[in-house]
């Protein structure tokens, strides 16, 4: 990639922004954040992968939200290339987890927009960061505290 410095003719090699990409996975119900987990920075996000999210999210759901464990969940997630791979869905098949499809570009139904990205917000207002490792302490893991204020 080149720019154009100072609206020149002098065009050089822009330098890549050196910063870490960190991703933070979130499992949640209507009131609580059931599962969250930092993917590892070396992880690629596959269909491997996801299938051991999974499995940690139905012991999540077993152990924290038992009335959901007896009397069914739905799990909703975008079109991400992991949700839709075959071993996936042959997955949540096997261990009867029902799937809210949800459609191509639609944000409409993007629920982390407007149940959780604000409340985290909250939380987070007027904080700076220097490392992963400092966003990861004042996560400090799970919130235990309810989305409804």
């Amino acid at each position: 990639m080149h720019v154009c410095l100072n609206g020149t003719n002098d065009f050089r090699k822009a330098e890549k922004a050196s910063f870490e990409v960190q991703v933070h996975v979130v499992f949640s119900d209507i009131q609580h954040i059931v599962m969250a987990e930092w993917v590892p920075s070396s992880q690629t996000v596959n269909h491997k992968y996801y299938i051991e999210v999974l499995t940690k999210l139905r012991e999540c759901v077993r152990s924290k939200r038992p009335e959901l464990w007896r009397n069914g969940w739905i799990l909703h997630q975008d079109n991400a290339p992991a949700h839709n791979a075959l071993s996936v869905k042959q997955f949540l098949a096997n261990k009867n987890i029902t799937v809210l499809e949800h459609p191509p570009y639609s944000p409409d139904l993007a629920l982390c927009d407007f149940c959780l990205f604000p409340k985290i917000k909250l939380v987070l207002i007027g904080t700076h960061f220097v490392s992963v490792e400092n966003v990861k302490a004042k996560n400090g893991g799970e919130p235990q505290q309810p989305y409804r204020t």
